[in-house]
């Protein structure tokens, strides 16, 4: 794991001991709410920048062992739907 992505991770777990359960809870809600739109936007940028370099979609998608739609989607600032869970059957 890349040491960056360390850092973040130790800094998520220091958020997650703070002294009060109320205090822990707002901090990791503000995170919940602010990090996957930051990430995604930096991602973003990433693959730009691969692509401006030269790189074709196709290119890209195997360098980050994705799909090439996924590639244009992430360029496009589209974000992939979430897959719904499937509930459990109730047994009857």
């Amino acid at each position: 794991m890349a040491e960056e992505v360390q850092r973040v991770l130790d800094a998520v777990d220091g958020v997650a001991e703070a002294d009060s359960p109320t205090a822990r809870a707002k901090q990791l809600t503000h995170l919940l709410d602010a990090v996957p739109e930051r990430i995604r936007q930096a991602r973003q940028q990433a693959v730009r920048e691969m692509h401006e370099s030269g790189m074709t979609y196709r290119e890209i998608a195997a360098e980050l062992d994705i799909s090439f739609g996924r590639v244009r989607q992430i360029l496009e600032g589209v974000n992939a739907p979430r897959k719904p869970r499937k509930k459990p059957a109730d047994d009857k």
